[in-house]
């Protein structure tokens, strides 16, 4: 009986045996080309797009815009803008702006001292100890350390008078900027100052500094 059982069963399961490889031949060879065009994309598939130049942050300035903060003058004088100032008339301006902060004559403060030499004592200026002591910041003065008579004009036109800058023109910059270097004792009193004078001033800083902008424009 067994033997008639097994020989009933037998066709049976090699015929179910062969269904089931043959399903899973079919369904290996889907699964094969499905990943074959996953890994491998057609030649008529669109290439990935470039990242773009510009990421979107920010705003582009035009040229106008640039130029309205591209106001540094450099140690030779290159940027320097056009108009003129004389002594007499910065003179009347500094009384205006700027005593108040570095006094009528440049060194009595208490903002930074703009006129004489530098240091604790000077025999020109007896009272300077009795500043020094009361404003630290009078040590140092302006007209005997900064190299660069063009950076006095950068330094005003871009900072001064403290409560209202940039409100000079560039004319009346020229003015104080002539002013000071009158005080200093650098120019005649009668001096003109424009964007082809102002370079030519020599300044006492300049020997201190470590090495000298060239004066070639």
């Amino acid at each position: 009986m067994r033997e008639d059982l097994c020989s009933q069963l037998l066709p049976a399961g090699r015929a179910t045996l062969r269904r089931g490889v043959a399903v899973a031949m079919v369904v290996g060879l889907l699964s094969a080309g499905r990943a074959s065009e996953v890994q491998a994309p057609s030649a008529a598939a669109p290439a990935p797009a470039a990242p773009p130049l510009v990421i979107g942050l920010g705003q582009p300035l035009s040229p106008a815009d640039i130029d309205r903060y591209a106001i540094t003058v450099f140690p030779n004088g290159r940027n320097l803008p056009p108009g003129r100032g004389s002594v007499e008339q910065g003179a009347r301006l500094y009384a205006m702006h700027c005593a108040a902060c570095h006094g009528a004559q440049g060194i009595e403060g208490p903002a930074a001292r703009l006129v004489g030499t530098d240091g604790f004592i000077g025999w020109s200026d007896p009272l300077r100890p009795l500043r020094v002591r009361k404003y630290p910041l009078q040590v140092l003065s302006v007209g005997a350390m900064w190299p660069y008579a063009t950076t006095v004009f950068d330094y005003v036109r871009r900072g001064m008078p403290m409560h209202a800058p940039k409100s000079l023109t560039d004319d009346e910059v020229y003015g104080i900027t002539a002013h000071l270097l009158h005080l200093n004792g650098l120019v005649a009193g009668d001096a003109l100052m424009d964007k082809e004078k102002l370079p030519q001033v020599v300044m006492p800083g300049r020997d201190r500094t470590v090495s000298a902008w060239p004066q070639e424009r």
